[in-house]
């Protein structure tokens, strides 16, 4: 099973991986600069939060917590989606 998660803060994230084998969870970060996220951003949300329309919003006005060891960490501003997947593919054994 794959998922995805918006998970800023880092006792969510390990509280999850504490429901499943070591060897069933795998955490990607997926580090993407606020700038980037900003440019890139197709709803207009990160501007709507810097307006204070949006409260709690990640990045802006509530705290994100990087992940200390995670199993990936991938720089989408550095790296493109093709060379990021062929990144994760690569280390993955999928059964």
């Amino acid at each position: 099973m794959i998922t995805a998660f918006i998970s800023p803060y880092r006792h969510d994230r390990d509280n999850a991986r504490q429901l499943f084998a070591a060897e069933d969870f795998i955490e990607i970060y997926v580090d993407t600069p606020l700038a980037t996220c900003e440019r890139r951003d197709p709803k207009g949300l990160y501007a709507k939060a810097r307006a204070g329309v949006i409260s709690d919003f990640t990045g802006i006005d509530s705290p994100y917590e990087a992940p200390e060891c995670p199993e990936f960490h991938v720089n989408t501003a550095e790296h493109g989606q093709e060379a990021i997947m062929q990144r994760l593919l690569s280390g993955l054994t999928l059964t």
